[in-house]
């Protein structure tokens, strides 16, 4: 095991000569036998492991309470500092109105950035392994997803590192018992109730009984040729929504004869972005892109009442409006656009907004990579703009100007209005509403792209990651 994993953390650069990582150690098996062998491998790949870090979703009671005592004791035991949090998952998810799962993943990464800043470290490990990347294949092959969503997990991702990834479950059982190494037993992954515990006891067993042994093996596989082409496609797509989706005042146009002209897997992806566009960021599925093809290809001219936006067919064009779109505003004889959107940006990720004809990227960075080369320049008003990672925090959103929007431009020692400063740097009112802003997950104005970055988000000495934000032509 030690020689694959040692392949991973070598063909993806894992852990470059020098790192520090951070071990996410649970309590389970899979979390333990990665803090050993990170251990046992540091000298060799000369990276230092910098800490233990766990996080207690207080979730299951004493149990949590015991697994965190148990985390606290391995890592006095392999003489390393402890970082622990504890947050109430239940209640983060009541109040963001989402799934406990989701919830659990925003807390975790927002945890994982806060404590490698407390131990120095430049990336975050996890026990992620090759069977994880199956289940996850398969639950989102059910769930209908594209080739994006079976990709599955990236061998890195921002601070997040798997060496695990390419290392079976089984391998590291082993590892665990030919070692002796203790390790606590979650009582929830025995839970048939919860689907991918159903995946991992019922469907892949019986995958491997019936048709192939080796199902892991092709899974994984498939999702690594699902992420490399779907990154195609979707790069694809975007460069073709640049051309075909047309923003109108209110309203966004398609032209039928150049869309229907694409592939089928480009033409998909297309509308599905305009859709999204015009619906303000919400999500589209699969049924209500395949009724836009449908009326695309007929004789009718609609209208479609679908999930936050309406299409119609105007001639040769297809013309999508947000259900509850506003009339423009005007003053001075001058159209102020202000269609809305809303994208979710992961970090690290690219999102289009096709109502600004661009896109917004994010990349994580820890500033150990740059140390011997003068740091990271303090940029703001480029293309290019880089920001401390941990004051920006996990996944971030990309939206249009609203009224009473306030920030703090670099420099500055006060909030101004964001109405006021697109007055001073003389910024059109028609084009005001076509800013994409990045707006962090508290709801603050990180950056206004060809303006500033906001203050608080500078890069200074104690900065340990950096997000590095990027827009360029859709």
């Amino acid at each position: 095991m030690l020689t694959q994993v040692r392949r991973t953390i070598r063909r993806y650069d894992l852990l470059p000569r020098g790192s520090r990582v951070a071990a996410a150690v649970s309590g389970g098996a899979d979390s333990v036998a990665l803090l050993r062998v990170l251990v046992d491998l540091s000298r060799e790949l000369e990276f230092t492991v910098a800490g233990v870090a766990h996080l207690n979703h207080l979730l299951r009671g004493e149990d949590a309470e015991k697994d965190q005592a148990f985390c606290r004791d391995l890592a006095e035991r392999v003489e390393l500092p402890f970082d622990a949090e504890r947050i109430d998952v239940a209640a983060l998810a009541a109040a963001s109105c989402c799934s406990i799962e989701r919830a659990a993943h925003d807390a975790r990464l927002a945890f994982f950035l806060r404590a490698a800043d407390r131990l120095g470290a430049s990336a975050v490990a996890v026990a992620h392994t090759r069977d994880d990347q199956a289940e996850t294949f398969l639950l989102r092959l059910l769930r209908g997803a594209g080739p994006r969503g079976l990709g599955g997990m990236h061998p890195r991702s921002g601070l997040v590192i798997r060496p695990f990834l390419e290392t079976s479950r089984r391998d590291v059982q082993d590892f665990v018992h030919e070692r002796g190494l203790a390790f606590r037993i979650d009582a929830s992954n025995s839970d048939l109730t919860i689907p991918r515990n159903r995946v991992r006891h019922e469907l892949i067993p019986f995958l491997q009984s019936r048709f192939s042994r080796s199902i892991v093996d092709a899974l994984e596989r498939a999702a690594a040729i699902a992420r490399e082409d779907g990154d195609y496609l979707d790069r694809a797509a975007e460069q073709a929504a640049g051309r075909l989706v047309q923003c109108r005042p209110g309203h966004l146009e398609i032209p039928v004869p150049d869309l229907m002209a694409e592939p089928p897997a480009i033409r998909r992806r297309v509308l599905r972005i305009a859709q999204q566009a015009a619906a303000g960021g919400r999500f589209v599925g699969f049924e209500a892109v395949d009724a836009v093809l449908a009326l695309a290809v007929s004789n009718q001219s609609g209208p479609l009442d679908l999930p936050g936006h309406r299409v119609n067919r105007c001639g040769e064009a297809l013309v999508l409006t947000e259900r509850t779109s506003r009339r423009p505003d005007f003053e001075g004889g001058q159209a102020e656009s202000r269609t809305g959107f809303s994208y979710e940006l992961s970090v690290p990720g690219r999102v289009s907004v096709p109502e600004a004809g661009c896109a917004i990227l994010a990349a994580v960075e820890p500033v150990r990579r740059r140390e011997g080369s003068g740091g990271w320049p303090l940029r703001s008003r480029g293309e290019v703009v880089v920001l401390d990672g941990l004051a920006l925090g996990g996944t971030l959103v990309v939206r249009n100007w609203h009224e009473g929007d306030r920030f703090r431009p670099l420099g500055l020692s006060g909030r101004k209005k964001l109405q006021d400063v697109f007055v001073d740097e003389k910024i059109a009112r028609s084009q005001r509403g076509r800013i994409p802003l990045v707006v962090d997950s508290k709801g603050r104005i990180a950056w206004v792209p060809g303006v500033s970055v906001a203050e608080e988000f500078r890069v200074t000495e104690r900065t340990t990651a950096v997000v590095i934000l990027k827009r360029e032509p859709a």
